[in-house]
């Protein structure tokens, strides 16, 4: 069975030594000090690792039973919620006034990567009700949080988002689902969602599900979408589940992964729900969920390709086979262990440059939105904006990438399912799917990110990676490994968005034909900056003689190999984008 450690001391240092979160002027964070930050991230690690993540390949192999419109979690799931919402992990970044702890949003994400690399279908259902209960909060009204919010921070009621149906996916104008109004301010929802995770089961005592729907009458296509919270069973006066509302789970689907999720169809049959927020402004209040869930998302292609690494490592250090082309390195065995040969060093060298990278750079995501909404930075707010596709979409095509990187390690034993490499790529690959596929996120960042406050944001981040360059050039060490090759890789981002630019009005097809690669080039040139940032943190704790010396050494050299093997793929994707929309669009429909 698959094994997880926490990276707690790798977290830490991206915390302390190159985020330096205690010292950053944002409400709340002059609380993070190391020892306490270590506290919360080593209980929090130890949960997972000796609760949750041994449930994970009961989950994958048993799966959710759906019988009578009742949906069965599998074996020790009830148990662990219930053990998981004891310890005030649900509620940890949530306001007290409902019964959270108030921590920023950067220790919620902290954790969440613990959660999810141990467990990823189990943590969904912790993670879609933080959702929920952060769009009732920004958007609901006082009786609503009252009503909602303290069960829903501790997860005695889990949450949901409904936004897909049978015909309607990525286009929610063309939903169908209708809600009538009603004398007394409620109204009556109609119609059946798909794919709605965590749909219905037996870990809390009420559901509450946040619909999209539309009122008649309404404007035409998504002006006219309303949300609508939609619980299992109607509260009473007294706060306490009452009667079964019109909702009902018709299905579960049989998926490639997640198992341990129920991803249900839902049926809402003259349902009783109440508008949250205004009228036929329904997708301003579900982005409040959504944009959360992808960076939620990223977090699981990360953490997937971290616990995949992790095994994938082990078993390269026992596993046999052949011998070290520059003489036995384990002379008193058979062979050598096959973390000797180049090539298997290739592969985990890409996927701990990626993990590292990707931590600092979705942690560094979390500290703007704590910048946004605590310290009322409008400019960390657009720069959040402009970045969620490229977490969302850029860390999960890489961490499925990884997964089966890690697979490949095992040689055939990783495509046997009793060493679980399985189950972490299976579970990996939906993370390039829901809260919107990988290509409309490359579409939502060219076509609408880019030009957002007439391209202040994009050229925001320009700004930082050369003031980040020109501050420390003087660095030696840190230039020719870290600042040279940065400094390419941003011209190339640069050049992408000139011919965007160049291209865009004239011809659109030619600047949505290089999206995904233009997602991509900004990844790299991402985890390019948080590299160099860490490179710099690792190179200055040890001119200050730092206790943990090979943490350092071993940080600066992983870093190199990304900026060495890694970062140069901009130029390949740049290439791509400047080929334009000739080749892609050539063919006809037909001639496919």
């Amino acid at each position: 069975m698959p094994s997880y450690t926490a990276p707690t001391c790798d977290i830490q240092f991206v915390l302390h030594d190159v985020l330096n979160v205690s010292k950053v002027d944002i409400p709340g964070y002059e609380e993070l000090e190391a020892d306490f930050t270590s506290a919360v991230l080593e209980e929090c690690g130890k949960l997972n690792a000796e609760v949750l993540a041994p449930l994970n390949v009961v989950g994958d192999t048993e799966g959710c039973v759906f019988e009578n419109g009742v949906v069965r979690t599998p074996k020790g799931f009830k148990a662990a919620f219930d053990q998981v919402r004891e310890g005030g992990w649900t509620g940890l970044d949530l306001p007290e006034e409902f019964g959270g702890q108030n921590m920023p949003y950067v220790m919620g994400i902290a954790t969440l990567e613990m959660f999810a690399a141990a467990n990823q279908s189990f943590a969904m259902y912790q993670g879609l009700t933080h959702g929920a209960a952060s769009a009732i909060l920004v958007h609901g009204s006082d009786q609503q949080k009252a009503t909602y919010l303290p069960k829903m921070v501790s997860c005695e009621w889990t949450g949901t988002m409904n936004l897909t149906e049978p015909h309607c996916g990525t286009d929610l104008g063309l939903m169908r689902t209708k809600a009538e109004p009603q004398d007394d301010g409620s109204y009556r929802l109609t119609g059946q969602k798909i794919f709605i995770s965590a749909g219905e089961h037996d870990l809390a005592d009420n559901i509450i599900h946040l619909v999209l729907a539309k009122i008649p009458g309404g404007p035409d296509g998504i002006k006219g979408v309303s949300l609508f919270i939609v619980p299992k069973f109607l509260v009473r006066d007294d706060g306490t589940p009452g009667e079964r509302n019109g909702v009902s789970c018709g299905n579960i689907e049989e998926k490639m992964g997640i198992h341990g999720n129920s991803t249900c169809v839902m049926n809402y049959d003259s349902a009783t729900g109440w508008l949250l927020g205004e009228k036929h402004k329904g997708m301003r209040a579900m982005f409040t969920m959504m944009n959360e869930a992808r960076l939620g998302v990223g977090m699981q292609g990360l953490a997937q390709a971290e616990a995949a690494y992790q095994n994938a490592v082990l078993y390269a250090r026992d596993r046999l086979q052949g011998r070290a082309v520059t003489g036995d390195e384990n002379p008193d065995g058979p062979a050598d262990p096959i973390i000797v040969h180049p090539d298997v060093r290739r592969n985990l060298m890409d996927q701990k440059s990626f993990t590292e990278g990707a931590r600092a750079f979705i942690l560094w995501g979390a500290m703007l939105i704590d910048q946004s909404h605590r310290a009322g930075d409008d400019d960390a707010e657009g720069l959040i904006s402009l970045l969620t596709p490229v977490i969302k979409g850029f860390l999960t095509d890489k961490g499925f990438e990884c997964t089966i990187g890690a697979q490949q390690v095992y040689g055939g034993h990783g495509y046997i399912e009793e060493h679980g490499m399985s189950q972490f790529a299976r579970d990996a690959r939906i993370a390039m799917i829901y809260e919107g596929a990988n290509g409309v996120q490359a579409l939502d960042l060219v076509g609408r990110k880019l030009a957002q406050d007439g391209g202040k944001h994009v050229m925001a981040f320009f700004d930082m990676v050369k003031g980040f360059i020109k501050d420390n050039e003087g660095n030696t060490a840190l230039k020719n490994g870290f600042l040279d090759p940065l400094k390419a890789a941003s011209k190339d981002l640069q050049a992408a968005g000139m011919y965007f630019m160049q291209q865009g009005m004239k011809n659109p097809n030619a600047a949505l034909s290089g999206s995904y690669d233009f997602m991509h080039l900004f990844g790299h040139v991402c985890l390019g900056l948080m590299w160099a940032r860490m490179g710099k943190a690792s190179m200055e704790a040890l001119e200050a003689r730092a206790d943990d010396t090979a943490f350092h050494e071993t940080k600066i050299a992983t870093g190199r190999y990304y900026m060495a093997r890694q970062l140069p793929a901009t130029g390949m994707h740049l290439a791509r984008i400047q080929s334009g929309e000739e080749t892609v669009m050539a063919l006809d429909a037909e001639a496919f």
